[in-house]
């Protein structure tokens, strides 16, 4: 079983006045904040780990706030983001909620607004944690298919009925209804609507493509 992990801040901004009366705050109320002064650094040190949130400041030297948003996304890193800036005008405001981020905050800023936004940041990457190893588990016993139940698997995920489903296979319904039974125990799900929303969370099969 894995253990859930205490939450991480990463803080990532080039005043170092600002990042250390914000790392302070944070450790104030038992968060555990990480400081960065650049874009950079942070990406270099962000595994991934969740839960986690990062408080993000739009203009730094070098790489911005945006452009480390958009790197955290092209690495498939879910670590929900808040941007914190001085200079927030509507345009900047607009595309970082379009790139998906949490909240954007204005300098200075208000203590428990922050908190408060922190808090809410780091809920939403507990269920994205959750989600991830959910779909990890769902994975594992997908693989753990014989070749055999994977043939009646994926058709009967498509919709087809077990006699189509046996003349596709050149076996009796009663070969598939014992394969469609034992895909059922090891997928561990109690009717077909589950085990067709199981196989879409892990991409086995696009909604659209149902018949």
């Amino acid at each position: 079983m894995q253990v859930m992990q205490d939450p991480k801040v990463y803080v990532v901004d080039d005043d170092q006045g600002m990042l250390d009366s914000t790392v302070w705050l944070l450790e104030s109320v038992g968060l555990k904040a990480l400081p960065f002064t650049s874009g950079q650094a942070f990406l270099d040190a962000c595994d991934g780990d969740l839960p986690a949130c990062v408080l993000l400041d739009v203009r730094m030297p070098g790489m911005g706030g945006l452009s480390v948003q958009e790197a955290l996304r092209a690495r498939g890193l879910e670590v929900p983001v808040i941007f914190v800036s001085g200079h927030a005008d509507v345009p900047i405001v607009v595309r970082a909620f379009k790139a998906g981020a949490c909240d954007f905050i204005e300098k200075p800023y208000n203590d428990q607004m922050l908190l408060d936004s922190v808090q809410e940041a780091l809920g939403r990457s507990s269920k994205i944690q959750v989600g991830s190893r959910q779909r990890a588990a769902v994975q594992a016993r997908i693989d753990s298919l014989t070749s055999r139940e994977r043939d009646v698997f994926v058709p009967l995920l498509k919709g087809y009925t077990n006699r189509e489903i046996a003349e596709q296979l050149e076996v009796s319904v009663k070969t598939v209804d014992l394969y469609r039974s034992r895909v059922m125990k090891r997928m561990q799900a109690e009717h077909l609507p589950e085990l067709v929303g199981m196989a879409i969370a892990c991409g086995v099969v696009e909604p659209l493509n149902l018949r």
